[in-house]
């Protein structure tokens, strides 16, 4: 899978996206990921990316003209204009990273793991340009229901959610289906009648994990995981992990 990222920031990227499964799936050839510097979309000796709102306020705002010529020279085409739009190909999402976008899911993740490119525009300043939003990207979307400086740590989120999910990034596929933000199935739901289900629950968030030593500072670890029954501890984890959904997470 191909990753470009827009930004006007491109040295930020050259810590977060080094490390850890992102480095090996690069390696591997699993993961592609460009940084396309912004600037470089913009004629003026400033290299001017941005500009005052319209009707006034505070802040600066990031101009369309170096967004669209950026996402046009990275897609190798045009995307149109107001007389006639190009539609996006299949297969390529073109995603802004925005305070004010839907939020980003375990399933948005999954859904974006499908594709063969992401390209990732992240904002700055007061925002960005509404036209860019609305005609250049095809989905705008925020990490949490918070305002952070800019969209390129929010782009490296969603470059490490994805990533994780592509066939061959982990050493155990399995990883990815026993973790916070699975599906719950119908026969959990069943399997954990004992626990209080927190409104017919769809998502589940992982079970806890204990390791050695067995007993630390006077705190043990559950005797079930220690005792070698495996259908016990797979009961124990499903309740678990419903009691901690329930607990961190109601919403779910």
């Amino acid at each position: 899978m191909r990753f470009d990222l827009i930004t006007i920031f491109p040295e930020f990227f050259a810590g977060p996206l080094d490390h850890g499964i992102v480095r090996r799936a690069q390696e591997a050839g699993i993961a592609e990921i460009h940084v396309q510097d912004l600037r470089e979309f913009v004629k003026d000796r400033h290299r001017t990316v941005d500009d005052r709102p319209f009707g006034g306020g505070e802040g600066m705002v990031l101009k369309p003209e170096p967004l669209f010529e950026a996402v046009e020279k990275l897609l190798g085409h045009g995307v149109g204009d107001a007389e006639k739009r190009v539609p996006s190909e299949a297969g390529t999402a073109v995603v802004l990273m925005s305070a004010a976008g839907r939020l980003f899911t375990q399933e948005t993740a999954r859904r974006y793991a499908k594709l063969e490119r992401l390209i990732l525009i992240c904002g700055r300043y007061e925002g960005v340009d509404e036209r860019v939003a609305e005609f250049l990207a095809t989905e705008e979307i925020s990490v949490g229901d918070y305002v952070l400086s800019g969209g390129e740590l929010p782009a490296a989120i969603v470059v490490d959610a994805v990533t994780r999910l592509l066939p061959g990034a982990l050493g155990n596929e399995a990883s990815t289906e026993n973790e916070s933000f699975r599906e719950l199935e119908p026969s959990e739901t069943a399997q954990a009648a004992t626990v209080p289900q927190p409104r017919q629950a769809k998502l589940l968030l992982d079970f806890p994990h204990y390791t050695r030593p067995a007993e630390y500072r006077g705190w043990k670890a559950p005797e079930v995981l220690i005792g070698g029954n495996h259908a016990e501890v797979a009961k124990w984890r499903r309740q678990h992990a419903a009691e901690k959904t329930r607990r961190n997470r109601p919403d779910l």
